[in-house]
């Protein structure tokens, strides 16, 4: 598990570049950043899912085991107020993310535990897994819906 966070945590520091210009700014990027990796290994998991990749035991086990730990992140220090879609072009969250701050932790929370309910199964069966996958994605979904705005 120590291995695990330690590459997410290298792979999130890699991935900022070097033409940030501002706390907001570096903000903004990490949570996309750690968001483009949950969608990684969901994207595994949706794959096997919809069975248009191969069950993996072995694989399926460890992108849960990932999303768990990028789940379990501590993030409120990626959401300074006025790093929102109104104060700038580069990210779709919207303004009402800071009115509703407890409720977009508590919709993190959601997330955590639909991810660990899935990590629970995700290396032992196929249609668990599918199962599974449906949770976290309304999990996914609900804070999409609420608090980020849609693509142009």
């Amino acid at each position: 598990m120590k291995r695990i966070f330690a590459t997410t945590a290298l792979a999130v520091a890699l991935s900022f570049g070097a033409g940030i210009s501002t706390a907001q700014d570096a903000a903004i990027e990490a949570r996309q950043n750690l968001m483009q990796l949950q969608a990684f290994n969901l994207g595994q998991l949706g794959a096997m899912a919809k069975g248009e990749m191969p069950y993996d035991a072995e694989q399926a086990q460890v992108a849960a085991d990932n999303l768990v730990a990028l789940a379990r992140l501590d993030q409120s220090a990626m959401w300074p107020e006025g790093s929102d879609s109104f104060a700038t072009d580069k990210t779709r969250a919207k303004p009402a993310i800071w009115d509703n701050f407890s409720d977009l932790m508590e919709k993190d929370q959601a997330l955590v535990e639909a991810a660990v309910a899935m990590q629970e199964i995700a290396g032992t069966d196929l249609d668990a897994l599918r199962g599974r996958m449906e949770q976290v994605g309304k999990a996914c979904g609900a804070c999409h819906e609420d608090y980020r705005e849609p693509k142009n």
